[in-house]
């Protein structure tokens, strides 16, 4: 037997020294040179971790080579956690420079002894080597190693080596790193790890597989208690931290982000930055506050439970600071279907806005001569669309008579917001909302029509924000910004400060929103703020938008399967939050009013009128102007130039390719046809009618009996007013 044990050394030996010789050629063959730098930073990511504007992480990954996103310097690794892992994987790491040779050969010596691998003797520095350059484990690699982690401690230092070491082991989940282990495992920073779980992360590097915490923490157990016992020797640690070790078991917990903005980071990824550019950095802090949007999450969730019996179960908030163009919030929230709306971001999902784009039809007016003082008939209106008719009507059924442009625009009525766009033109109107960023409204503005000054087109809620940027912006346009260290983006103006200032006054005026919301409504804040809501058919979308001197909010409401809500609009259903959400973000800000144009004209003027208030005319208020186009004081030499601006008329009856049929019942020369007018100038208007290009004949009255005549027609009218004859669009229309 001791000859045979005796043969076996000798064989081994011999092998040894010709493994020698042929170590020697292997490692000048494939020896690998040490790298430039131990810095990660530099290195292409696979995909980019997101942090908010305080490096608040808004995601987790680990697609990339190394650990970029949870790299911790040395001196912010506790000490303790640094010594634990020396003393279990290198105890003399700061004495040898690079391999333990006096290591290696006691574990050759034992390994002969035992005639089998039982120990092996990596150095920190050899293992940092291994994680640089990862190859097959053989004899061969395990002594090339340790030739490289030679010359790998001639360009580093041992802290330089050791920091990179504690940030790229290899662990579980293609985590690397003891920051991604601790809070994969026990979900917590270095810094507050007890002494089990450093240990725990020590022994784990072994066989990080094979003791895994997720399947079972009994394994681990034997190998931290005999590294307790070896911490204990050193001194490093007490018996009664030993007992406290031995009693106490791993309190295992999984990682959860702090903060849910998966919509907006998913908007980063996808849709706002090129991937390339994505790629190539590490880390990208946002413009995001995550603090404030958990408090904006919290409204939102709250409020949408309190309006669960309404059947309102989804909603969205967006928050921009339009100073710097910043997005600060980005929230989704949602009960019903949880799995399916989890998945829709209702901030870029289209849907009908409703009345919130009157603003930028009155901005619109007023950039073509209109006044806040205008005067604009709200009366029944009917119209034709495609071959049938729609009766127009407010939100309350209630007409108003004549208004000025301030009370059609503050209380949101929709048949002055029609006779507007009659005025400024549906296709003009559809350029500008191009302008401001609804590249959703696609579709023709003969497709749209007059509805879209009700909002029958679908926009998102960020593109909605970003347009009531350029009203609290002065007119001007930037897109949003979303990262930190992108540049403030290139204005370009759309309206003028004088047209932004007049319609932001006219949204923050409790007066002019009195007859349809009442002067002491939800809709009046403590801080002035343009404020306008807005409510799609059927109750299936409440919106709201709100601006102050420096922040941009947008509130949905709704139901994301297309729902309609129970009787919830733009003002019962989001002003209220409207109201929290701004009352977080004034709460440790410095208020200041709207921006109001230096140059705009302050006049008295009459209410009803909307002419120069005199002293025994009717009631009074303030009112501005654009320069040029206040009324006069004089009111017997002046013309009022707004008054020009009158809708174009055009016909009720006949509409375009109306077919009409005339009945064989009764004699042909007593069937008779009502042309009717609707939007004429003025009361007393002479009216001329033409079929065909024929005067038929005229009269102070808007409607004509025409006699009817088989064929097909083409009508139109010449209404006089002031010596001036303005034509109406000429019809035609069939009669069989």
């Amino acid at each position: 037997m001791l000859e045979t044990t005796f043969m076996k050394r000798t064989i081994l030996i011999i092998f040894i020294f010709i493994g020698s010789g042929i170590l020697y050629w292997k490692t000048t063959t494939s020896f690998v040179p040490p790298p430039k730098t131990l810095s990660v930073f530099d290195s292409t990511t696979t995909k980019a971790q997101i942090l908010d504007r305080y490096s608040t992480p808004l995601t987790i990954t680990y697609q990339n080579h190394w650990n970029i996103h949870d790299y911790v310097p040395l001196h912010e690794i506790p000490e303790l956690l640094q010594q634990i892992f020396i003393l279990a994987e290198d105890k003399r790491f700061f004495e040898h420079n690079g391999p333990d040779w006096s290591a290696r050969w006691h574990a050759i010596w034992q390994n002969l002894k035992s005639l089998e691998l039982v120990r092996g003797a990596s150095t920190i520095t050899e293992q940092t080597v291994r994680i640089i350059y990862p190859r097959p484990r053989t004899f061969w690699s395990r002594w090339l190693e340790g030739f490289e982690a030679t010359e790998l401690e001639r360009h580093f230092s041992k802290t330089d080596i050791l920091e990179f070491y504690l940030n790229q082991v290899p662990y579980v989940g293609q985590r690397r790193g003891v920051a991604q282990a601790a809070r994969h495992y026990f979900d917590r920073d270095l810094d507050t790890l007890n002494i089990k779980e450093m240990m725990a992360l020590a022994v784990l590097i072994r066989a990080p597989s094979r003791l895994d915490l997720r399947r079972g923490i009994t394994e681990i157990e034997v190998p931290i208690n005999y590294l307790a016992i070896r911490l204990i020797a050193e001194g490093l640690i007490s018996v009664a931290d030993w007992k406290t070790i031995a009693t106490n078991p791993l309190n295992l917990k999984a990682p959860d982000l702090p903060v849910k903005a998966s919509h907006f980071v998913n908007y980063i990824y996808n849709s706002a930055y090129d991937e390339n550019y994505l790629s190539n950095k590490g880390r990208l802090h946002t413009t995001l506050d995550s603090h404030f949007q958990q408090k904006v999450q919290q409204i939102l969730s709250k409020h949408i439970q309190d309006l669960k019996a309404k059947q309102v179960n989804n909603g969205a908030i967006l928050v921009v600071n339009h100073e710097t163009s910043e997005v600060l919030a980005w929230v989704n929230a949602g009960q019903s279907e949880a799995k399916v709306a989890s998945k829709i971001d209702a901030i870029t999902t289209p849907r009908q806005p409703g009345s919130t784009l009157k603003p930028f039809l009155y901005a619109l007016a007023l950039e073509q001569g209109w006044t806040a003082a205008t005067v604009i008939n709200d009366t029944p209106l009917t119209a034709f669309i495609g071959t049938g008719m729609h009766n127009y009507r407010n939100y309350s059924r209630y007409y108003y008579g004549s208004l000025r442009m301030r009370d059609t625009l503050g209380n949101s009525l929709n048949i002055p917001a029609i006779r507007t766009i009659q005025f400024v033109g549906k296709h003009n109107f559809l350029n500008r909302l191009h302008q401001l960023g609804m590249s959703n409204l696609t579709s023709s503005s003969e497709y749209y029509g007059d509805g879209l000054a009700l909002g029958n087109g679908e926009i998102t809620l960020l593109e909605l924000v970003q347009a009531y940027t350029v009203l609290a912006n002065r007119g001007l346009y930037r897109p949003l910004k979303f990262l930190r260290e992108t540049s403030l983006p290139t204005a370009k103006r759309i309206f003028t400060p004088e047209i932004t200032s007049i319609i932001a006054n006219i949204l923050s005026d409790s007066d002019a929103r009195r007859l349809e919301f009442g002067r002491s409504s939800v809709l009046r804040f403590p801080v002035q703020t343009a404020i306008k809501t807005g409510t799609s058919t059927d109750y299936r979308d409440a919106w709201v938008i709100g601006f102050n001197h420096r922040y941009t909010v947008g509130i949905w409401l709704g139901n994301l399967n297309q729902k309609p809500m129970l009787n919830v609009s733009g003002a019962s259903g989001t002003a209220l939050i409207l109201r929290s959400v701004f009352a977080e973000l004034n709460r440790y800000t410095e208020t200041k009013p709207l921006y109001l144009s230096p140059k705009l004209v302050k006049k008295k003027i009459c209410r009803d009128s909307g002419q120069t208030a005199t002293i025994n005319n009717c009631p009074s208020r303030i009112e501005w102007f654009i320069a040029g186009t206040e009324p006069q004081s004089n009111m017997a030499n002046y013309e009022p130039k707004h008054q020009n601006f009158t809708i174009i008329p055009r016909f009720k009856q006949p509409m375009p390719n109306l077919q009409l049929a005339m009945d064989p019942r009764i004699p042909d020369e007593y069937e008779a046809y009502a042309l009717i007018l609707e939007n004429t100038l003025e009361a007393n208007s002479l009216i001329e009618w033409f079929i065909n290009d024929i005067r038929i004949g005229s009269g102070y009255d808007n409607q004509f009996l025409w006699s009817l005549k088989r064929g097909t027609h083409i009508a139109h009218a010449i209404i006089w007013s002031a010596d001036e004859g303005i034509s109406t669009a000429k019809v035609k229309f069939h009669v069989k």
